[in-house]
């Protein structure tokens, strides 16, 4: 196996397969340990994505939540750790997944039961690629004991034990008690002697096989020069009268060298501390340990105790990822108010960091800016602005007159946008013909969203269109959802003079180009901006400047709303 320190106060994991208490007590015991950042870098849980929250001593923090394992290592290239909670029905294949990733070096494998003939491809693949397998059945912690088990359950009640009478675990290991574990007892042993924040060694071992005497003639010979702690259980299988089978295919009691008291004696006569008993264990532990001087920090309660004891840590409510007000100044997307003012970011820019929590390049913004500018009124006839301005007389507040146009909003009116989008987008992409395309719509009895004009026609174009389309040309690498739109535009005006592209299906066409040409998007990304309906936004945005300026104009005019608006209605039988 690979030599030299595997883990540091630095180093991260990703953790698969989440399972909350074991990732909330790493966190704990990262505070412990007086990290300053988290050790989990992300969680990958197949067929979710987004964020989940978890205590980092007393701050709550937001963890990125990926569905796969490639994409968990794109995202996170300084996390070289893979802890893996798989079943031991799939632990091999996501471990092995795992391995092959360039940026992982140590996978540890907490299930047990995985079959033995997977665990030896994973061996075989980790030495030949000088990658380290710990486990199966195994966890491990930062602090400053180092601590080595062959059980993964017991490691557990150990970890609760140093974590009471020292100051933690600066890294603990079970290496699995199958036959062929990917690492031995010793192999760690000797590694935690040459780390200087290792102060001292915590060992528990177990009856069969003949790993703890590889530590015996280590200790005998020199090798390790700091406090070893061990003991080997089983003993009560001399109570047995034939051979016992216990937990793990390797432990099982055979010869008496392979016996549980054979080895606590060779290990105390070689110099470990060995207690008397199981019992006494957490004892010894705590008195050695005492004798380094080294005080334990303090981890924060959890709620259910911390307020019977007047300490409390409460969980928020809500994540956002895309400002902070605190610190010295707010910040969109981690830059600085005081950087967009001094280098001049425009509004585009604003909305790109808010948005799409990243610095689009300057003619996406510019286009952005564009858009908002020539969707930001259409008069006073459309339904958004009329019920604005009947608001505004009616004597209602600047907000509730807003509201009450924005609330207007939708497939007929300004809400075209995404769904020009998501259809030329599909159509594109599944490489159908303009003819193709319109065909299947009509039969479906669906519109082409961002295709008819009330006013405009084939001899009559929309010079908004016209502007989005010399811009694009111009500045974007590519076009080609733009162009596509044209083309079916040619199409649907062989069919009727007013079926032009429209000023909702120019833009939802070029922001595709936008998102797709930039090259700072994914194709998963691009899907779920469509979806989620970012682009709509640009509308909403944009026609809030002219449904607040239509308020204004109505609150200075100070007409009264002198009949219902509902009275020009033509009534019939």
């Amino acid at each position: 196996m690979a030599t030299g320190q595997l883990f540091s106060k630095t180093t991260q994991a990703l953790f698969y397969n989440y399972k909350q208490l074991p990732i909330q007590r790493m966190l704990d015991f990262d505070f412990l340990c007086g990290r300053e950042t988290p050790s989990v870098a992300g969680i990958i849980n197949p067929g979710a994505e987004g964020f989940q929250k978890l205590f980092f001593g007393q701050e709550e923090i937001a963890i990125p939540v990926h569905s796969a394992i490639e994409a968990a290592c794109a995202a996170h290239p300084t996390a070289d750790v893979f802890i893996n909670f798989a079943s031991f029905r799939s632990a091999a294949a996501s471990s092995m997944a795992a391995l092959k990733q360039p940026t992982i070096r140590v996978v540890a494998i907490i299930a047990e039961g995985v079959p033995e003939s997977d665990t030896k491809q994973l061996i075989a693949y980790a030495k030949a690629n000088n990658k380290v397998v710990i486990g199966p059945a195994t966890l491990y912690r930062p602090g400053s004991v180092g601590f080595v088990s062959k059980s993964g359950g017991m490691s557990n009640e150990l970890y609760n034990t140093v974590a009471r009478v020292t100051d933690g675990i600066y890294e603990g290991i079970a290496i699995g008690g199958d036959v062929f574990p990917g690492s031995t007892l010793s192999d760690h042993v000797l590694r935690f002697n040459n780390i200087p924040q290792v102060k001292m060694m915590v060992v528990l071992g177990e009856l069969g096989g003949r790993d703890e005497y590889s530590l015996v003639e280590a200790l005998k010979q020199g090798k390790i020069n700091k406090p070893v702690v061990a003991w080997v259980s089983g003993t009560c299988a001399r109570l047995f009268k034939s051979e016992v089978q216990f937990g793990h295919a390797g432990a099982k009691s055979g010869g008496e060298m392979e016996s549980a008291q054979a080895k606590n004696q060779a290990l105390g006569e070689a110099g470990a501390v060995v207690p008397t008993s199981y019992e006494a264990f957490e004892t010894a532990i705590k008195e050695t340990f005492e004798k380094l001087e080294v005080k334990p920090p303090q981890i924060p309660e959890d709620l259910h105790t911390a307020i019977k004891s007047g300490k409390v840590r409460a969980p928020t409510h809500i994540i956002s990822t895309i400002s902070d007000d605190r610190g010295e100044e707010p910040c969109y997307a981690g830059v600085p108010m005081s950087s967009i003012v001094e280098q001049g970011y425009g509004v585009g820019d604003v909305i790109s960091l808010l948005w799409f929590k990243r610095s689009l390049p300057r003619y996406c913004t510019h286009f952005i800016e564009i858009c908002i500018m020539l969707c930001a009124d259409h008069g006073p006839c459309v339904s958004g602005a009329h019920n604005t301005i009947v608001t505004a007389r009616a004597g209602k507040d600047l907000v509730s007159s807003l509201v009450s146009g924005l609330l207007t909003i939708g497939p007929r009116f300004g809400g075209a946008i995404d769904d020009a989008a998501r259809y030329f987008k599909d159509a594109y992409d599944r490489g159908l013909t303009p003819y193709e395309f319109v065909e299947s719509m009509k039969k479906k009895g669906i519109r082409v969203p961002g295709i008819g004009h009330r006013i405009k026609r084939g001899d009559n174009r929309d010079k908004r269109v016209e502007l989005l389309q010399r811009f694009a040309r111009t500045h974007f690498p590519s076009v080609k959802y733009m162009e596509y739109a044209v083309q079916v535009e040619t199409y649907t005006l062989s069919k009727a003079n007013n079926l032009v592209l429209n000023v909702d299906g120019a833009i939802g066409s070029l922001f595709l180009d936008l998102l797709a040409g930039s090259g700072m998007f994914t194709k998963q990304e691009i899907d779920e901006i469509v979806e989620i309906g970012y682009l709509n936004g640009l509308f909403v945005l944009a026609r809030s400047i002219g449904l607040i300026g239509h308020t204004f104009d109505q609150k200075r005019l100070k007409q009264p709303l002198y009949r219902h608006p509902w009275e020009d209605v033509l009534y019939t039988k």
